[in-house]
């Protein structure tokens, strides 16, 4: 064994301290031996090839890996295990945990501090990176793939955080695990820049308070996200696309509170949102297009407030379980952009003259005798609801957005341009491209809101 003069690339500064410079291990030692053997602050650089056998890292140490460094479990337990604190694990590809969901096994299991995970591969695994008790660190840039041969029931979570704090997620690729992100009792969390597709729900908070996820992309999920029992949640400019299926949503509330979602894209889902026993939230600046149903909601749900968004070629705009939720549909005299909306604005206020009634009388008929939802979409359909809509002879529901806009809303938001685009891309479901044209006049207000704070970015 051989110490090499440190490199200044592969020095790292983790708040604790700087690790040395790499150890090259050029004989056949197992891997374990070469961490029990290292001093702490050394780094390990491995070479490609494989390294058989799971490890513990139990002193702050880095492993790097170079190449095509595989290191491989023996399909018990996890296959990184580290219980140092302000260690770092990156460029690895890891592979064959265990497969017992009892016992938490999975590709990298993390109890303690200031760690650093980023730039790993982790495929066959049960679980892709669990914090266990684990503070203040983050998970950067991996590659996760679960077990994609078991039911989802079978698989474990991709980021899996439990009872921990102040940590941070940042651009990692997940897929086919049970879900995405599964964050319980785990406050100051920031989930930002990944994206999740091909599993159950894509982000599943339980009992997390006070987090944030930013400018994520959930899509071909059962859900887009999960939000359970948690409050103070804030989301901005994230995507939540293509999630179909049965009982599927963009996102769905149950028994949350005090959250804000502001410039989010929800599109091209079964249900746009679903709330059950969730009060008070704010949702503002939001794309909800081209969904089955643009919202559904108990009438346990009180007191959210929609403002300035644009509700654009739902099939129906809301499906409400039970008579009135109390929504606020407006706020301060700005309601939201409905482009079934067929009112007038002769003052030019740019504000509807007339409310916007959100029902559909046909929904209303088809809860009462469920045979009729096979003519749910019909041309029978629509033209119920125009009538009903000229004589309102059916006591639907009392939602009303007071203040309707005329015009979409301007975002003016790069993040949400490119949102709408990657929908645009995206292979949609049979019928889903007959359907797009209707998202083009959101599109144009947002680029030319984009436009418009270049240039004065730019001082023109």
């Amino acid at each position: 064994m051989r110490r090499l003069p440190i490199i200044s690339s592969l020095v790292v500064v983790l708040g604790l301290g700087l690790f040395g410079g790499p150890r090259v291990h050029a004989e056949p030692v197992p891997l374990q031996q070469m961490l029990d053997r290292a001093a702490p602050g050394d780094t390990i650089l491995l070479a490609g090839g494989v390294y058989n056998g799971s490890v513990v890292i139990s002193k702050r140490l880095a492993l790097l890996g170079s190449g095509e460094a595989v290191v491989r479990g023996d399909e018990q337990g996890s296959v990184i295990t580290i219980l140092a604190d302000s260690c770092l694990v990156q460029g690895l590809i890891v592979e064959r945990s265990g497969n017992n969901l009892m016992n938490d096994d999975s590709g990298i299991f993390v109890n303690a501090r200031h760690v650093v995970v980023r730039d790993n591969t982790l495929r066959d695994i049960l679980f892709g990176i669990y914090m266990f008790k684990a503070d203040s660190n983050l998970v950067a840039n991996n590659r996760i793939r679960g077990r994609s041969e078991l039911e989802p029931g079978q698989r474990g979570s991709g980021i899996h955080i439990w009872n921990s704090y102040y940590n941070r997620f940042r651009g990692n690729t997940i897929s086919e695990a049970r879900d995405g992100f599964y964050v319980q009792y785990a406050k100051h969390t920031v989930i930002e820049d990944n994206t999740v597709f091909n599993l159950r729900y894509g982000l599943h908070y339980m009992y997390a308070d006070s987090n944030e996820f930013l400018r994520n992309t959930f899509f071909q999920n059962v859900a887009g996200a999960a939000i359970m029992y948690s409050r103070n949640i804030v989301f901005r400019h994230n995507l939540f696309t293509r999630n179909r299926g049965f009982s599927s949503f963009g996102i769905l509330f149950q028994d949350c509170h005090d959250m804000v979602a502001d410039s989010n894209v929800i599109s091209d889902n079964m249900v746009g949102l679903f709330f059950e026993a969730t009060t008070d939230n704010v949702f503002r600046h939001n794309i909800i297009a081209l969904n089955d149903a643009a919202v559904q909601m108990f009438q346990n749900s009180l007191n959210n407030t929609f403002t300035e968004n644009n509700f654009v070629g739902n099939l129906t705009p809301l499906l409400l379980e039970g008579k009135s939720t109390q929504a606020q549909w407006s706020r301060a005299g700005r309601g939201n952009y409905w482009s079934s909306y067929d009112g007038y604005d002769m003052d030019g206020d740019a504000i509807g003259d007339t409310p916007m009634k959100i029902q559909n009388v046909f929904q209303y008929l088809e809860g009462q005798r469920p045979n009729l939802r096979l003519y749910l979409y019909s041309p029978a359909s629509q033209a119920l609801a125009t009538a009903a809509s000229a004589f309102p002879i059916i006591d639907v529901n009392s939602e009303v957005d007071e203040f309707p806009l005329m015009r979409p809303v301007d975002l003016g938001s790069l993040p949400a341009v490119q949102a709408i685009t990657r929908i645009h891309n995206a292979r949609l479901p049979s019928g889903g491209w007959q359907r797009m044209w209707l998202l083009m006049p959101v599109v144009g207000v947002c680029i030319a809101g984009m436009l418009y704070h270049h240039r004065v970015r730019k001082g023109a």
